[in-house]
């Protein structure tokens, strides 16, 4: 058995090269894992799509028939920032059951990566950001439904706040939602968080480690969770258009080692999503988003 992957051929279906979202990261995110004979077919899953009841654990099923039908208006549609198409409601109803999937995995397995998700500016009835629907709030409320977990983590390091993922969970008491992120970026106006690291702009490397790491043990003490979830956007890269702080690529793979390490230590099982990164070389791209699976699956050999 190897480190258990998920991912599906529809997450990067034909789009405008002009558009700023990098949709090819996700099919070349999965050929580079299997170029480094990480990813091969004895542990790649493929989720399949969702139904209505799941996705209604965390979103609003008018909100879901307008998005499935085409019937957003044009404020929805600019706030959601993808166009609409007959693929992106494929791969949209397909990805939360990815996360689902690789938390279920990572309960069995101590750990699991799914190669997208962490769409976490999804609201419970409304698109924002790239995101139509949160795949952590989705998963989170639907393995807590099943009996699986009794607690959950979901410990969030893109650069822009996981505001969606609060607001939908900020009732849910056995959800617990940490986001660490630039407090100068997106979106202008923050949700609460069960608890909000806020990252300086401009910050570096060394200087964002030290935040994030007491960012985690004061979320796991606090929170005492049975599984972690981890969005492990990389927008906090240096060069990444979207970002504002100045985390090198050796800083992420430090991040990602010490996540990865930590859940383990404690006996915590961890799934990990691939969050945001926003570089327009999409090859470099998906290498970057190929690190938490690099290092997950140094630590899966060590076992």
């Amino acid at each position: 058995m190897s480190l258990p992957l998920i991912t599906h051929p529809h997450y990067s279906y034909d789009f405008s090269q002009k558009h700023r979202f990098p949709m090819q990261k996700f099919r070349l995110l999965h050929q580079y894992l299997i170029e480094q004979g990480i990813a091969g077919a004895d542990n790649t899953y493929r989720p399949a799509r969702a139904k209505m009841a799941l996705l209604e654990r965390a979103h609003c099923p008018q909100y879901l028939a307008r998005f499935v039908n085409n019937r957003q208006d044009q404020q929805e549609l600019r706030r959601m920032g993808l166009p609409w198409s007959e693929a992106l409601v494929k791969r949209t109803l397909i990805s939360p059951v990815g996360t689902l999937l690789t938390c279920q995995l990572a309960l069995k397995h101590s750990i699991a990566c799914h190669l997208a998700g962490g769409t976490h500016h999804a609201h419970y009835d409304f698109a924002s950001g790239y995101c139509i629907l949160n795949d952590l709030a989705i998963a989170a409320n639907s393995l807590l439904a099943q009996g699986l977990v009794k607690s959950v983590l979901i410990f969030d390091l893109d650069v822009h706040q996981g505001d969606g993922t609060a607001r939908i969970l900020q009732g849910q008491k056995q959800v617990f939602t940490c986001s660490v992120h630039c407090e100068k970026n997106f979106p202008a106006r923050k949700a609460q968080s069960d608890l909000d690291i806020n990252i300086p702009v401009g910050t570096h490397t060394e200087q964002y480690l030290q935040m994030m790491a007491q960012g985690f043990e004061q979320a796991i003490a606090l929170s005492q969770p049975d599984l972690v979830i981890y969005d492990a956007g990389v927008d906090i890269y240096t060069d990444d258009p979207l970002g504002l702080i100045n985390v090198c690529e050796a800083g992420i793979r430090q991040r990602d080692r010490y996540v990865l390490q930590r859940c383990l230590a404690l006996n915590i099982p961890v799934a990990t999503v691939i969050g945001g990164g926003y570089d327009k070389n999409e090859r470099a791209l998906a290498m970057r988003h190929a690190i938490v699976v690099e290092e997950a699956h140094k630590l899966w050999l060590q076992r």
